[in-house]
């Protein structure tokens, strides 16, 4: 029995026959590693006097809420190597940002190479979860990138609501972008994961998703949708950097995050702000809406702002507040408009809402 067909017989997941046809490769890409681990008389890790060569990675896509993520989890977790890692692709450009940063000052020819140096000295297995470009800067650095983590023997699984073709679409000098695509192609399995099951509204169809009042009952039911959402726990924060500023959500997993309304609404943000959130999550936990009013004026308008950019993007939301949409706002300047806020709230309740949207 292999553990996919353990867990579904504990229920610790839901059997699909699209995730089982997925199996195969990844059970392949984890006996050629530990295999390889073996041959090299220890596990993996630390500095290597010659690089290996890469085993095949695979680049698994397809809609949201499919079960990518938990399958990468799965096979992560019973990879029998130490140089391992699973990280959102998002946070882990921007480590690399930070390091390409630190390089250049120290006057290197080619500040990538020695950052590429120190990520295939720790690791043999990358796992990307989220995997999109959609930052001009990333699209230029990607290709060059890999190309130096697969010839240091980096093995790459990653999971996108993409394939290879629609990455960077549309995105500026896209000619210089794929190349990278090509990449994929020729050093990982391209696999679409065809299931029409979207486990994340499993999980929410007919669930309730707003809590009022925003007490220890709401909190306690919104963790247990957070967990069942994740698979148990989110990788910590997601910072998402726009033009010298970042956005950040305080925890995420698998196009899920979670923030507070303070975290969100309580800073100097804006409609671009708000549009990155919604293209690097598809599932919304904001917890602790407060009663909006003349108080928190400011606060109340960037609400407002969010909750027009949720809607416009068909992200699901899970919420606890105060009161009820219509009693949030209930007097002052900004209470007429904000009719139009507490009907889209409502909404956004409906167990079909997102139905139709499309892959992040």
């Amino acid at each position: 029995m292999t553990i996919y067909e353990r867990m579904a017989q504990e229920g610790a997941l839901r059997p699909d026959p699209a995730q089982h046809a997925v199996l195969p490769v990844l059970e392949a890409i984890r006996d050629a590693l530990e295999a390889a681990a073996a041959r090299n008389g220890r596990r993996w890790g630390g500095l290597f006097a010659r690089p290996a060569e890469a085993v095949c990675g695979l680049y698994l896509w397809g809609g949201v809420g499919r079960g990518k993520s938990m399958l990468m989890d799965i096979f992560l977790a019973h990879t029998a190597i130490a140089a391992k890692r699973r990280v959102h692709f998002h946070a882990f450009m921007q480590e690399v940002q930070a390091a390409l940063h630190a390089a250049r000052k120290s006057g290197v020819d080619d500040p990538l190479r020695p950052v590429a140096d120190e990520i295939a000295g720790a690791l043999r297995l990358l796992c990307f979860d989220e995997m999109q470009i959609t930052d001009i800067t990333d699209a230029m650095i990607v290709g060059r990138l890999f190309q130096m983590l697969f010839e240091r023997g980096v093995t790459v699984v990653a999971t996108s609501n993409r394939p290879p073709d629609d990455l960077y679409k549309d995105g500026l000098n896209r000619q210089l972008f794929v190349p990278f695509i090509d990449l994929i192609k020729a050093r990982m399995t391209v696999h679409e994961l065809e299931s029409e099951m979207d486990y994340r509204r499993h999980v929410l169809a007919g669930a309730r998703v707003y809590f009022t009042p925003a007490g220890a009952e709401a909190r306690a039911a919104i963790a247990a949708i957070w967990h069942d959402l994740t698979g148990g726990g989110g990788d910590g924060p997601l910072r998402l950097a726009l033009k010298g500023r970042e956005v950040v959500l305080p925890d995420h997993r698998s196009g899920v995050a979670r923030a507070g309304f303070w975290d969100l609404c309580g800073q100097p943000l804006g409609p671009a702000d708000y549009l990155a959130v919604a293209a690097a999550v598809r599932v919304l936990i904001l917890e602790d809406i407060p009663l909006l009013g003349a108080s928190n004026y400011n606060e109340a308008k960037r609400f407002v702002t969010l909750i027009d950019t949720l809607y416009e993007g068909r992200l699901r939301l899970v919420c606890s507040a105060a009161d009820l949409p219509e009693r949030l706002y209930s007097e002052g300047a900004g209470a007429f408009e904000f009719e139009r806020t507490a009907s889209r709230l409502r909404e956004m309740q409906g167990a079909d809402w997102g139905a139709d949207s499309g892959p992040a």
